[in-house]
């Protein structure tokens, strides 16, 4: 009976942190409404999530978007169809491609960043200090990377879309030579707001999921530099899964 009260254990474990988890999301949330609002705290995160990702998340839309070009050229050839190729790169990456990604390049820059200056803080008891001038760690430390990460995830995933359909228009129709009237026209006539808006939600779920997990694990680090170091990579894989698996869930809600 010892693997089966094992497997148990690691279930209830789990079911655990994700209960502590969105606990810690909801207070998080709560407290960005509550006085004292420290405005600076505020600035620098939006600066820290939003400008410091900027570059990465650009990088990342403009390689995709032409890539993705390339691949549905070469496919939609074998039909006589490199008409639609502008339109399936703009459905793809407005709809999935562009929150996914961006949710993955933010988890690995910002996610493990405040998993680790948060565990840090745990281990070296500045959080206790925190309580003892009588400052919430939660308000201090939580919400300003909750508003964060809900403002300019969105941004971030609406740039992601627009780099990468122009990277795609750069190969498509500079690169490959196709007609670049169809390609705007066909992206014009088949999209619609939804595909756009779906893609931003999506980007501020996933902002927050981000934010949640990796607060929460900063916040459960113990065992010194170790225990940090574990907290950062348990924040980033959870974020990664976590955002898989509730694109697939909004993916079926949504359409």
């Amino acid at each position: 009976m010892k693997p089966v009260e094992d497997l148990g254990n690691w279930a209830l474990k789990r079911v655990e942190n994700t209960g502590s988890t969105a606990l810690l999301a909801w207070e998080g949330l709560v407290q960005i409404f509550r006085p004292p609002f420290r405005w600076r705290v505020y600035l620098q995160q939006l600066e820290f999530v939003g400008v410091g990702s900027l570059l990465i998340v650009l990088l990342t839309g403009a390689f995709t978007g032409m890539v993705f070009a390339v691949q549905s050229a070469y496919a939609f050839s074998l039909f006589n169809a490199e008409g639609y190729v502008g339109t399936t790169v703009a459905l793809a990456l407005t709809r999935e491609l562009a929150p996914v990604l961006t949710g993955l390049m933010v988890t690995g820059r910002v996610g493990s960043s405040i998993a680790t200056e948060i565990g840090t803080m745990g281990v070296t008891e500045q959080i206790d200090a925190l309580r003892s001038m009588a400052v919430n760690p939660v308000q201090y430390l939580v919400s300003p990377r909750i508003f964060a990460a809900l403002t300019m995830m969105p941004v971030l995933t609406l740039l992601f879309s627009l780099v990468g359909i122009v990277g795609a228009w750069l190969v498509a129709v500079v690169g490959l030579g196709l007609d670049e009237g169809v390609f705007k026209r066909r992206i014009v006539d088949v999209m619609v707001p939804w595909d756009v808006w779906s893609g931003l939600i999506k980007g501020a779920v996933f902002g927050l999921v981000i934010t949640a997990i990796a607060c929460h694990a900063g916040y459960s680090a113990s065992g010194g530099a170790r225990g940090v170091g574990m907290a950062t990579t348990k924040a980033v894989v959870y974020s990664s899964v976590a955002i898989l698996m509730a694109d697939y869930l909004m993916t079926v809600l949504m359409f």
